[in-house]
Formats: structure tokens, C-alpha cells, sequence
């Protein structure tokens, strides 16, 4: 079993920035990929960006160039580093580690003014 806990969501301007981060605790030794989705009001929920535990990354069109995901081993973290933010990108977002199953946070709401 993983657990995990998000945290760095906020409010922040249009063209803003800000780092998400979600700490994995339990059997992390199992963990084959990270990631994170997100789910803005009346759409889809939505994969963003994943990392593997080689530490392969792959984004969705909407973020590429914009954010980046990384993972710390030593602190058990992985981070969405998230620049030049969009009103469009204001949403909750997941994260998730998958082993066996899929493990989820319980979200961190992002809101991006313009």
C-alpha cells in the first residue's frame, strides 16, 4: 500500500508559476510510475505529466514546454514544477503512484487568475 500527500496548490496570476509536490510513504519500493492528473469543473479528468522509476517522463500536449515533472528518491517526492500557468490550467489536480494499482492523493486545487 502507498500513500500519498499532495501539497503546493494555490492561487496565482496568469503567466504565474508554482511547484506541486507529493510525498509517497509505504511500500514505495513497489512503485513503478508517478504521475499526475487533473480534473478542472465540468471536464474531463486528464493525465498531465508521468515519470517512471528510470525516470522517463512524458507530458500532455497542453503542458509541454511549460511544466515539468521530477521525482526525488532520497525524499520520496516527486514535483510538478509548473510555469507559465494559464486560467485554463486552474483545476484540482492528483497525484497518483502506481504499483500494483493505482494509489491516489486526495488533490490540491490549483486557481489561475487572468
Amino acid at each position: 500500500q502507498v500513500q500519498l500527500v499532495e501539497s503546493g496548490g494555490g492561487l496565482v496570476q496568469a503567466g504565474g508559476s508554482l511547484r506541486l509536490s507529493c510525498i509517497a510513504s509505504g511500500s514505495i519500493f513497489s512503485i513503478k510510475s508517478m504521475g499526475w492528473y487533473r480534473q478542472a469543473p465540468g471536464k474531463q479528468f486528464e493525465l498531465v505529466a508521468t515519470i517512471t522509476s528510470g525516470a522517463s517522463t512524458n507530458y500532455a500536449d497542453f503542458v509541454k514546454g511549460r511544466f515539468a515533472i521530477s521525482r526525488d528518491n532520497a525524499s520520496n517526492t516527486m514535483y510538478l514544477q509548473m510555469n507559465s500557468l494559464k486560467p485554463e490550467d486552474t483545476a484540482v489536480y492528483y497525484c497518483y503512484a502506481r504499483d500494483i494499482k493505482v494509489n491516489w492523493g486526495q488533490g490540491t486545487q490549483v486557481t489561475v487568475s487572468s
